[in-house]
Formats: structure tokens, C-alpha cells, sequence
């Protein structure tokens, strides 16, 4: 792993089927990693840009959660908000799969 960058251990990989979410902490800050359909492994910040709740109490739908407040949705790729009310989008953080674990890079 690359020593420049802080990385967290979040999880095992058992613990998040394909399609399912985790919520975590790491660094300090709280964490939503996606194991999505395709394989694929992602985290963004699990707090909505547009008011406070918990990004992975709302709904994953493919490569989009929504908050389960207000209904505005991100793409849990690229932390872009993709609809009404989200006005700013949410941090993404890198992730490695090592064996076993799954990390997450933190600033």
C-alpha cells in the first residue's frame, strides 16, 4: 500500500456481499463502503451535503444510494450528487482490497 496515504482498515471482505453497504469510521470520519453488483469497491462520506443523516440508512440502488431524508441520491462512484436537493457532492476516499481486508485511504 502506498505509505503516503493514510490507510484504514474498515472491514473484511466477507463482510460486505456484492450489492450491500457498511457503515464505518476511519480517520475520524464516518465512512460509507459500497460493494457493488459488479465486483467493484467504493466509499464516500456517509453524511448527506444537504442536511445530517447517515447516508447508508437510506436505499442502494445499483451505483446510487439515497438519503433517507429528503431523497436526494449520489453515485457512490464518484460522490456526485444526482438530484434535487443535493447542491454539493460528497468526499470520496479510495479503497484496496488486500487479501482478507478491505482499506480506506483518509486525509
Amino acid at each position: 500500500m502506498d505509505d503516503a496515504a493514510n490507510w484504514v482498515r474498515v472491514a473484511a471482505v466477507k463482510q460486505v456481499s456484492k450489492g450491500e453497504m457498511l457503515a464505518t469510521e476511519a480517520g475520524g470520519r464516518k465512512v460509507a463502503v459500497f460493494h457493488l453488483d459488479d465486483g467493484s469497491w467504493h466509499a464516500i462520506e456517509n453524511v448527506c451535503t444537504h442536511a445530517y443523516a447517515l447516508l447508508t440508512d437510506g436505499w442502494l440502488e445499483g451505483d446510487a444510494i439515497e438519503c433517507p431524508l429528503h431523497a436526494g441520491r449520489f453515485d457512490v462512484r464518484t460522490g456526485k450528487g444526482l438530484c434535487a436537493p443535493i447542491e454539493q457532492d460528497v468526499a470520496t476516499f479510495p479503497v484496496r482490497v488486500e487479501g482478507p481486508d478491505v482499506f480506506v485511504a483518509v486525509p
